[in-house]
């Protein structure tokens, strides 16, 4: 069963008050939704709070998604960005540089397609990560070696006490590892669509 079917077949049963249903949901976008109201918020407990106010919503108002009108994902991150919003605009507690850029929330406010954007960016990058813990535990230290922490390849053998050729055959290994993933995983959405 594909992913967009099983997020409608989860939403009908979470409007007929499935909690078993609401709990896979929350379990499959947890991570996504707060990471995205983390970016806006720029505070742990207030996306937090942000994402807990959405999975409230959407139980006590799982009507209001309507699948003919597109992705479930994108429906829940436009709620997601409303409610962060108006938490930063409710709080008003911090001083006004540490909210998230004004312009940013402008547009956030104003162009949907950001919105669907950044749903789009949070999504590959899950998909990203579900790949890297796929490879290998050597494979994965000297990716996040080279690409998360910017060693150069000789320092990343140097850190991890292996030869300079057994470094570039780990990321060479990951990367193709990597690709096959992912153009897999293009090519599953691209039917789904």
């Amino acid at each position: 069963m594909n992913e967009v079917a099983d997020d409608v077949q989860l939403m009908q049963l979470i409007r007929q008050k499935d909690p078993d249903a609401l709990e896979k949901l929350y379990d499959r976008y947890e991570q996504m939704i707060y990471s995205f109201a983390y970016r806006i918020v720029k505070d742990s407990m207030a996306a937090e709070e942000v994402m807990q106010e959405l999975f409230m919503r959407i139980w006590k108002h799982a009507e209001q998604y309507d699948s003919s009108k597109g992705k479930l994902s994108t429906w829940m991150f436009t709620v997601t960005r409303n409610i962060a919003i108006d938490q930063l605009r409710k709080t008003n507690t911090r001083p006004p540089q540490q909210y998230a850029d004004s312009e940013e929330i402008q547009q956030l406010r104003d162009t949907g397609t950001m919105t669907e954007d950044m749903v789009e960016m949070l999504l590959a990058g899950e998909q990203v990560r579900e790949a890297l813990q796929e490879l290998s535990r050597d494979q994965q230290q000297v990716m996040d070696l080279i690409y998360y922490q910017g060693l150069t390849q000789q320092e990343a053998a140097y850190h991890v006490a292996v030869p300079l050729g057994t470094v570039k055959s780990r990321v060479r290994l990951a990367m193709r590892q990597l690709q096959k993933r992912l153009i897999h995983w293009g090519r599953r959405d691209q039917a789904h669509e």
